[in-house]
């Protein structure tokens, strides 16, 4: 995932892979991109296998992951991620979307334990840039370290803190 990854993608157009505003991290749509290759094409339920898009998802959620990194202000040390959206581009006749975003949540439970997976949503299009299967995008809080009175122990608090 996006431990082998040192920054963000690079954008595949006009646009920023992330910005930092408040304490938050917007991400852009991130595709299943290596080096910025595209590593599959094609529609879910058509040519495209469910699990296919599963593996699909991982790699885009890790790219998000990574871009949302990349904007990490000094004294921070990751994010939690809050809300994810996973857009998967599928054939009329394909109902199986939460089994395919689960790929995007195991790629960030494997990577920032069990808290590290957000709030989501599953949504079924008919296209995506570039003819990739699945898009996914992420809103987080930046995490960042606080000093106690004691130098040796540090907390990690996730600023700011949303009411509701």
């Amino acid at each position: 995932m996006s431990s082998e990854q040192t920054g963000a993608p690079a954008p595949q157009g006009d646009y920023r892979p992330a910005l930092l505003h408040d304490g938050v991290v917007y991400t852009a749509g991130m595709t299943p991109r290596r080096d910025g290759e595209l590593v599959l094409r094609g529609v879910v339920g058509d040519t495209v296998s469910a699990g296919q898009a599963f593996d699909a998802a991982g790699i885009a959620a890790g790219n998000a992951l990574a871009a949302a990194r990349s904007v990490l202000p000094d004294g921070a040390t990751d994010v939690r991620c809050l809300r994810m959206t996973v857009y998967i581009a599928c054939a009329p006749s394909f109902h199986e979307l939460s089994a395919v975003a689960d790929g995007a949540s195991a790629a960030l439970r494997a990577e920032l334990g069990g808290s590290g997976v957000p709030v989501r949503a599953a949504i079924g299009v008919q296209t995506l840039p570039s003819g990739a299967p699945v898009e996914v995008d992420l809103i987080a809080a930046v995490v960042e370290v606080r000093l106690s009175a004691s130098p040796s122990v540090r907390s990690h608090t996730p600023l700011p803190a949303c009411r509701g």
